[in-house]
């Protein structure tokens, strides 16, 4: 069902080569979008309406939801959804009110001041999947930093389906009308993409675009970042699970195999020291499996390249190799377990103990679900409030303070040839 890698006695020169990992051609997806873009810019509303019923099998009558259609459908929703939905906002927005910066001022004498300011970005696109299943829990994860962040102006997007007459599933409504968004559009795909670059109908264009999606919206974003801020190319979800012979093998084989739930493409992988373990979650995965109901969609996704167990001699060798895979999604499973997660390097969110699953993070535990996969998380960062701000250096010097450093400004300027520049400071100083 999953294959092994066996590392043990060995030291590759760069573990990354040897890592299970899913073959995600972004720029072959970037030519498959690229008229879908031309013709949303192109043709606007019109657009939109032939790619939706090509590809989502309906096109709505208007693309914005009628608030009637989200007042509705938190009216409908399931108390224990909602309740859900709840604790998730509450506790989601208490840690990105903690994380939230403030603007710093630094005094550099006779007056003079750098202020770095925090402002929120204008207006944001946000993108909640709908294909495989409707995430819920994605509506959350991207409006509530928005928010916290101070972002004004939000509108949201989602695929339309056929069996809710055209509109977003009705748990992404509820969820919208929950959080106070009410600029919803009925919109998958690449083509939401390029109507939040471009605008098209009553969405006029956005400024960033966050959110996951299937290869073709990541193609989208690649192919219109130049046109629009992006928060990440997110790629097919992912976990590793750093385990020791302390691990428990149902619950090792159960968090494999909730992530490979998701998607036929994404990645389970068991990183252990431990043969024995080993042996047991492949046991328990051949149980679990075949107990749930997506059977189909996770043999193929623990069968595929992008999954595997893979063997170390201890827990050194292991932790390279974590941090050359540098998952999404990482669970240490270990003796100490906090202080083996303290030596990670490049996850984008650590799970730590048995206590704590990725499920936990996709919706309750406070953290952000929405995170770098495909190994950049060794160099990028899970949605947060600072995905949604920017820095603005506000420079105050008074003729005092300019006059202090002009003769190195002079010197600078003259060093680089830049004569002009320094002529810009002399004027202000006339002989």
């Amino acid at each position: 069902m999953i294959r092994r890698i066996d590392l043990r006695g060995s030291t590759p020169a760069d573990y990354r080569d040897v890592v299970p990992r899913a073959e995600f051609d972004v720029d072959a997806a970037v030519e498959v979008v690229r008229p879908i873009c031309d013709a949303v810019r192109a043709r606007g509303v019109d657009a939109i309406a032939e790619l939706s019923l090509r590809f989502d099998g309906v096109a709505p009558e208007q693309l914005r939801v009628p608030q009637e259609a989200l007042d509705r459908a938190l009216a409908e929703l399931d108390p224990a959804v909602r309740a859900g939905l709840d604790e998730s906002i509450a506790r989601l927005r208490r840690t990105c009110e903690a994380e939230l910066e403030h603007d710093i001022t630094t005094s550099l004498g006779d007056g003079a001041t750098v202020t770095h300011r925090m402002v929120p970005i204008r207006r944001v696109g946000l993108y909640a999947p709908g294909g495989i299943a409707p995430l819920v829990s994605s509506v959350v994860m991207n409006v509530v930093p928005a928010q916290v962040a101070g972002v004004t102006s939000l509108a949201l997007s989602s695929p339309p389906q056929k069996d809710n007459g055209g509109l977003p599933a009705p748990t992404v409504l509820a969820a919208c009308a929950l959080l106070g968004v009410d600029e919803v559009y009925a919109v998958g795909g690449a083509q939401a993409i390029a109507m939040f670059a471009y605008g098209a109908g009553e969405c006029a264009p956005v400024d960033l675009v966050t959110g996951p999606g299937n290869i073709y919206t990541v193609a989208a974003k690649r192919l219109l970042k130049g046109r629009v801020g992006i928060d990440a190319e997110a790629g097919p979800t992912e976990i590793a699970i750093l385990a020791d012979d302390t691990a428990d093998p149902a619950y090792v084989a159960a968090d494999l195999v909730s992530q490979a739930e998701h998607d036929p493409n994404a990645a389970s992988v068991l990183v252990t020291d431990s043969l024995r373990l080993a042996d047991e979650v492949e046991a328990e995965l051949d149980k679990q499996v075949h107990a749930t109901r997506h059977t189909e969609r996770i043999l193929a996704a623990l069968g595929g390249q992008q999954s595997g167990i893979v063997l170390v001699d201890g827990l050194d060798q292991g932790l390279e190799v974590v941090d050359a895979y540098a998952a999404e999604h990482l669970e240490v499973h270990t003796a100490d377990a906090a202080s083996v997660a303290a030596r990670v390097h490049n996850a984008g969110a650590i799970f730590v103990g048995p206590f704590a699953p990725v499920s936990l993070g996709d919706y309750t535990a406070g953290s952000n679900h929405v995170l770098p996969t495909a190994g950049c998380a060794c160099h990028s960062s899970g949605l947060s409030v600072r995905s949604f701000l920017k820095a603005v250096h506000v420079v105050d010097y008074p003729r005092e303070a300019l006059a202090e450093v002009a003769g190195h400004v002079v010197a600078l300027a003259e060093a680089e040839d830049l004569p002009a520049h320094a002529a810009a400071v002399q004027v202000r100083f006339p002989r």
